[in-house]
């Protein structure tokens, strides 16, 4: 039978699924891309309600990775890790763009460039070429940030004219990329965040002490 496996990505809003397999059992979608720490306990709770889990039936946890703000992003990925631990579940990393990716990607519309809000007038992004067989994207570059209009002079200095895409992150495609990844043997462990640059959130200079 197999494995259910628990899905969180916070690279954007809030998005927990639950599948058993590739087959979707129910997922949780907030748009909201503040506030994760408020909704993250509820979206979990209500993706394994809904989909009539219970969470030491999880076996596996699968967390997005971003690229993403800093706040966010840590958000998903110490649920994740805290969870698998109190369940006993094994943990796994995929990069939200792929997940992106995968559920955007046709045959006939490559490349494929996926881009996601990063603030600060800037785009998150990444270059994908196809499929492997198993169905999992061929990125090619990226994942990167970068001005709009950076990332337009890049593209039309190099020739490229891909397809676009800025989907949202779901859980579900990010539980069914992982599936397919671990058909190719390409799954990660890997769940250092993505950030891409520096928070905004930094520490102030000590005072200094005269004497």
């Amino acid at each position: 039978m197999p494995n259910h496996t628990l899905c969180i990505d916070t690279s954007a809003g809030t998005s927990v699924a639950v599948l058993r397999g590739a087959e979707l059992l129910a997922e949780f979608n907030d748009d909201h891309n503040m506030g994760h720490t408020e909704v993250i306990g509820r979206a979990i709770a209500t993706a394994l309600a809904d989909a009539g889990v219970a969470s030491h039936q999880i076996k596996r946890v699968v967390v997005g990775r971003g690229p993403a703000p800093f706040t966010g992003l840590r958000v998903g990925i110490a649920a994740a890790t805290m969870f698998a631990a109190g369940v006993g579940a094994k943990l796994f990393g995929v990069v939200s763009l792929d997940a992106i990716a995968f559920e955007a990607l046709s045959a006939s519309e490559v490349p494929l460039l996926v881009t996601a809000d990063a603030r600060r007038s800037e785009v998150y992004w990444a270059l994908y070429s196809g499929r492997t067989t198993s169905g999992a994207p061929i990125c090619i570059e990226g994942p990167g940030v970068i001005k709009p209009a950076a990332l337009e002079e890049m593209l039309s200095e190099r020739g490229i004219n891909p397809m676009r895409t800025e989907l949202p992150v779901h859980a579900a495609a990010l539980g069914q990329l992982f599936e397919a990844q671990l058909i190719d043997g390409i799954e990660s462990t890997d769940l250092s965040a993505l950030y891409l640059r520096a928070p905004d959130a930094v520490p102030t200079p000590g005072k200094k002490v005269s004497g």
